[in-house]
């Protein structure tokens, strides 16, 4: 593998799934950097969110993806909120590919509704809240070097042939060893 392939999307979307099933299958290291930050903080990201606030996890994050990018070619599952920086999405660009997991409203809904550990879903209309992030943060997502749309009846595997698809769609080079 020649480059990073770095999975983007909302909260939901299954970068984590699918970035586990890509890095099994090529037999590279996954890096998911949601679970790097709170590894580095020793706490969960809604204890960093109500201690220091979205702009200080929002750095971190940029931080984190900045040293798993230059590791070396691997699978990295971003927060969702990471390809809405610039300087993350020209990092990103610089190092890898993204493969933007796209789902809709009620796939993600089905997929977030029951879990508290999404803290920008902490409010009075958690699903009113999660429509809107979609409708702001799609376009940015649309930058992406991929696309690929991820169901609500797909399983992982499904969704990782297709992954691994649309990068050999692409660039096949990515998916060689150098």
């Amino acid at each position: 593998m020649r480059r990073n392939i770095v999975l983007i999307g909302m909260m939901g979307a299954g970068k984590t799934a699918i970035g586990g099933e890509l890095a099994r299958r090529l037999r590279r290291p996954f890096h998911d950097t949601d679970a790097e930050i709170e590894r580095a903080a020793a706490m969960t990201i809604p204890e960093i969110f109500a201690r220091d606030g979205e702009e200080f996890f929002r750095a971190r994050e940029s931080e984190v993806l900045g040293r798993v990018l230059a590791s070396g070619p691997g699978i990295v599952s971003t927060g969702g909120g990471a390809w809405l920086r610039p300087e993350n999405r020209a990092r990103i660009g610089g190092e890898g590919v993204s493969v933007w997991l796209d789902c809709d409203l009620e796939t993600l809904w089905h997929r977030v509704r029951h879990r508290p550990t999404r803290p920008l879903l902490q409010t009075p209309d958690p699903r009113g809240t999660l429509e809107r992030l979609l409708a702001e943060r799609s376009p940015v997502y649309a930058l992406a070097d991929i696309r690929v749309p991820a169901q609500r009846g797909d399983s992982i595997e499904q969704t990782a042939n297709r992954v691994l698809a649309a990068i050999g769609a692409h660039d096949p080079a990515i998916l060689e060893d150098k």
